[in-house]
């Protein structure tokens, strides 16, 4: 029965049993952590062979003679170029291989437009007075915690089942030229699971921002993050932006920060060829190069697209289980109380729980208190204030599956008590 149709007594009840089954759950001790979306050692175990890759006894140079243990090469060794170009299906020219992290490169590139402007000719955004940027929410905290971190104002915008308000988002760009930028991940979306629709795309490529100087980032941070044998699919912006000649528009990254190893990974950001030059310009002040040793390391270890194909599907075999886990848990214990809604994603490494209004700050409150750390109630929202206090993000990759089924009971208990308290008013 759904909790709206109870009786007051029944409902009374059920309160009671829940808070009862809290209490079982307080005394176990439980000290499980799913605030943010780690690989599990498992997962790590799996790119092992990462480091005999390259070894003492290897050739350390790429395949154009250069010594990858020198300078040099400050966009990275064509190998990995060539990699990141199948990944992020653009030219080998269009793209600039990095560190080990993609939100680093997403950090620098927003420095850098503040700074000196997104070309030789625009003016710094930080002389323009007041800047402004689109956050499509629920979101990813680190996104929206650059921008803070920089005095840009954000502006929410609501994330629906294909993706932005592009309504919305057409409207604010057309009128306001103080709104310099928008951050998407496109596909199997933080926290969502959403992958915007050909059509969602297709308008991102349409966008007549009133700033000549506005970008799309574009975080592809989950493309090849399948969970499932029919994989959703992500029309290529950066196609349909050539076919407007608007390819400056947009900055693309990525990164195998969860393929490989999350600390010791390789990132990359597509753009055009115009907006690579001036950032390499930028760049080779900042720096003399990157670590090229692990870029080798990866490429030989991989090799090429299906090479990382191959991996994703090792990680698919330890991944599925824990989402189909959580989807269990919510389906069996909360949907038939009409207790909450969420999405089944396909892929990426979240599961978005929208709970009743006003319960996500009770909700990870007894959650804590039982002894399971969430993310934040309100951290997928720009200055982590969520207008409705409901969405909460569950991350399922890092805990062994009976931590996840203890850490589901849980949630799914304090979910039925923050309902039901709402109900009672108490």
């Amino acid at each position: 029965m759904l909790l709206s149709e109870m009786s007051s007594e029944q409902l009374s009840e059920f309160y009671e049993n829940a808070k009862k089954d809290y209490e079982v759950f307080k005394s176990k001790g439980l000290k499980l952590d799913m605030s943010r979306g780690k690989p599990s050692v498992d997962q790590l175990d799996t790119a092992m062979g990462l480091l005999d890759a390259v070894n003492s006894k290897s050739d350390m140079k790429d395949e154009s003679g250069a010594d990858c243990r020198n300078y040099g090469a400050l966009d990275g060794i064509p190998e990995a170029k060539r990699l990141f170009a199948q990944l992020l299906q653009v030219g080998e020219k269009e793209v600039f291989v990095a560190g080990n992290s993609s939100l680093n490169i997403m950090y620098d590139v927003i420095a850098k437009n503040l700074l000196f402007g997104v070309d030789e000719e625009s003016e710094p955004w930080i002389k323009q007075g007041k800047i402004k940027w689109l956050c499509p929410c629920p979101g990813y905290d680190r996104h929206f915690a650059i921008c803070e971190s920089f005095g840009i104002e954000m502006i929410n915008v609501p994330m629906l089942s294909d993706g932005p308000d592009m309504d919305m988002v057409e409207k604010l760009v057309s009128e306001d030229d103080s709104i310099k930028g928008i951050w998407c991940v496109p596909m199997y979306s933080n926290p969502t699971g959403i992958t915007f629709s050909d059509e969602v795309v297709k308008r991102f490529a349409a966008l007549e921002p009133k700033a000549k100087d506005f970008r799309i980032f574009w975080d592809n941070a989950y493309n090849i993050h399948h969970l499932t044998d029919t994989p959703d699919v992500l029309l290529n912006l950066f196609d349909e932006l050539k076919k407007l000649g608007k390819e400056d528009m947009v900055y693309m990254f990525c990164s195998t920060s969860k393929v490989s190893f999350a600390g010791a990974g390789v990132a990359a950001m597509a753009s055009s060829e115009k907006n690579l030059a001036y950032y390499k310009k930028l760049a080779t002040i900042q720096t003399i190069g990157y670590d090229k040793v692990n870029q080798l390391r990866h490429v030989r270890y991989f090799k090429d697209l299906d090479g990382l194909m191959g991996q994703m599907k090792k990680l698919k075999v330890l991944l599925k289980p824990k989402f189909d886990t959580v989807i269990n848990y919510l389906e069996k214990e909360l949907a038939p109380y009409g207790i909450g809604s969420w999405h089944k994603p396909n892929g990426g490494y979240f599961v978005s729980f929208d709970a009743p209004e006003g319960c996500a700050k009770r909700i990870a409150q007894l959650c804590r208190e039982g002894g399971v750390v969430l993310t934040g109630a309100g951290a997928t929202f720009p200055y982590g204030k969520d207008p409705k206090d409901s969405n909460l993000r569950i991350a399922p990759s890092y805990p062994p599956v009976e931590e996840l089924e203890l850490a589901m009971e849980l949630f799914c208990t304090s979910a039925k008590i923050a309902a039901a308290e709402k109900i009672l008013n108490k």
